[in-house]
């Protein structure tokens, strides 16, 4: 089962993944794919970390979410745009090629059994237009990306002002 949260930054997403997540597993998972891109980053990560307890279990995976063992867990995978931006880089911009790739790992993961993974993502299309042509192009890959897991998922929820808003059940 894949649950994909939705919404602007700081509408309240990973915190209703996070509690999703507790309702529904005493042990749930939790798979960050931020790349440490510097220390300003690497201290985002670092609170990130300390606002979980030692219920839950952490891994670290940029791209590759195919190789984690999701069977009869309950995890939160977040988020997209951060797991898109190291396709995005490791492709130098490619983006039928990070959509390949991405899909490949997203159609992995949804095929383990007894799985329920709850994916946040990030609507960065309904804000500023992107000023650059790379920019453009990134926010392009990650609506395709939205629109490939939302048609996957079992539900979507759009989170607006820390309010979840059921768009798929």
């Amino acid at each position: 089962m894949i649950h994909l949260i939705t919404g602007g930054e700081r509408s309240g997403k990973s915190s209703y993944a996070e509690n999703l997540a507790k309702e529904l597993s005493d042990k749930p998972m939790y798979v960050a794919t931020a790349r440490k891109w510097d220390a300003e980053f690497q201290k985002r990560i670092d609170r990130h970390q300390s606002d979980r307890d030692e219920s839950w279990i952490n891994i670290e995976k940029e791209k590759h979410l195919s190789e984690i063992d999701f069977m009869a867990k309950v995890a939160v995978v977040d988020c997209v745009t951060l797991w898109l931006t190291n396709f995005f880089v490791d492709t130098k911009n490619d983006v039928p090629l990070c959509l390949e790739q991405a899909k490949a790992e997203i159609d992995a993961i949804a095929n383990q059994e007894n799985a329920i993974i709850i994916i946040v993502t990030n609507e960065i299309g309904m804000g500023l237009h992107a000023d650059t042509a790379v920019g453009r192009k990134f926010t392009a890959l990650q609506g395709w990306m939205n629109q490939y897991i939302a048609q996957k998922a079992d539900t979507v929820v759009l989170m607006v002002s820390g309010i979840p808003v059921k768009i798929k059940s």
